[in-house]
């Protein structure tokens, strides 16, 4: 598992140095860590429960699911809800607007890919403009 970056380090510090430079560096940094847009595209396909997400992508430790949810709702990429009236309690999952958003331009950056980086493996991530942008919730 990886470290903390250590506030005084050169990786620190270069980090501040693109991230001030350019928003871009930024943004990329927090929608690029493992696994989190894989989460958000598949919830965004209704696949919107912990349960569910261990079942889709069985590799993928309990630990760094439940990271990668805590910081998609942290960014309001998702919403959590829980479920008091089902027995038991169940927390789902929902894509915001703004995960929206995101999603229409991960599409467009697929579909970049796939022109400009000769992808050998196009199905490694199922995007496809029938599918996005997302206009309905998900149902419950």
């Amino acid at each position: 598992m990886a470290s903390e970056i250590k506030e005084n380090s050169t990786n620190a510090y270069n980090l501040k140095i693109l991230a001030s430079s350019c928003e871009v560096n930024e943004i990329l940094t927090n929608i690029s860590p493992r696994w989190k847009m894989q989460i958000l595209y598949s919830i965004s396909k209704g696949v919107y429960q912990f349960s569910k997400l261990k079942e889709a992508f069985p590799s993928l430790s309990d630990q760094v699911l439940g990271k990668r949810l805590g910081e998609l709702t942290e960014e309001n990429l998702v919403s959590k809800t829980v479920l008091t009236d089902k027995i038991p309690t169940q927390i789902v999952y929902q894509v915001t607007e703004k995960g929206k958003e995101l999603l229409a331009i991960i599409l467009d950056l697929h579909l970049w890919g796939q022109k400009y980086w000769a992808i050998e493996n196009t199905n490694a991530c199922s995007f496809s403009n029938s599918e996005l942008p997302l206009n309905e919730e998900t149902a419950l």
